[in-house]
């Protein structure tokens, strides 16, 4: 069994033996994380198993790339979306993820019923597009999309702003010790209509993020809707600045 898949297991383990008495926030975090659950028989593909949106999805990762694996804001994500489908409503509606990687935001968000946009850098779309289309045919009212999005690189011949009209923008552990932070910001800029609801899961791990927050607030009004102190991780509502939140 790879370590990584191992790793995930031993978490798995940790998180359903939390007991009642603890915080609210250990709570919640023990309930994301049983919706992760390790194959019975192991293979030669690396997989993880997940329960959302009253369907059974089956992840195949690379170890070798960050892009490629699961990581904890996914869960955060596509477990806020699970349970606040009825005030945050996907029916019909647009979404683009960015930073897609492995595909489990945009899978969840497709079962439940929008038309999504999955997005990330070419080395990453091969096994976006397996997991996406295993998990979503013949269970979706909308088929889902798979694009090339490099951030910041050629956006209005990719994207053209006149036709990005959707809804939501999310995106899960965007933000990490890399040097596209910039391009990152110009992306979210680019992509967000004045109607547009930005939902964002960030990690904590050095003081990039809190200087990236900075930068952030100076283009978009921005919410704190969960924080999950035991993860260091905190979930954002984000619109353009000036314009009401939902």
């Amino acid at each position: 069994v790879s370590s990584f898949l191992l790793q995930h297991c031993i978490t798995y383990m940790i998180s359903i033996i939390l007991l009642p008495g603890k915080n609210e926030d250990e709570q919640t975090v023990a309930e994301i994380m049983r919706r992760r659950f390790c194959p019975a028989v192991v293979t030669n593909r690396s997989w993880e198993g997940f329960h959302f949106a009253g369907h059974e999805i089956k992840i195949t990762e690379a170890t070798e790339c960050y892009g490629a694996v699961v990581w904890p804001s996914a869960l955060v994500l596509c477990h806020f979306l699970e349970t606040n489908a009825e005030q945050y409503s996907l029916v019909d509606k647009s979404v683009i993820e960015i930073g897609a990687g492995t595909g489990l935001v945009s899978i969840v968000a497709t079962l439940l019923g929008a038309h999504v946009t999955a997005t990330d850098l070419p080395e990453v779309l091969g096994n976006l597009q397996y997991n996406i289309l295993k998990n979503t045919k013949i269970k979706c009212k909308h088929q889902p999309q798979v694009k090339e999005l490099s951030w910041g690189v050629d956006l209005e011949k990719n994207f053209p702003k006149s036709l990005c009209q959707f809804d939501y923008i999310m995106a899960a552990d965007v933000v990490y010790y890399h040097p596209f932070l910039e391009e990152l910001l110009l992306t979210f800029h680019h992509l967000c209509q004045d109607n547009t609801v930005i939902l964002w899961a960030m990690r904590f791990r050095l003081d990039t993020e809190n200087q990236f927050i900075g930068r952030f607030q100076e283009l978009f009004d921005l919410e704190v809707i969960s924080n999950f102190p035991s993860l260091n991780i905190t979930l954002y509502k984000a619109v353009r600045r000036g314009k009401k939140m939902m």
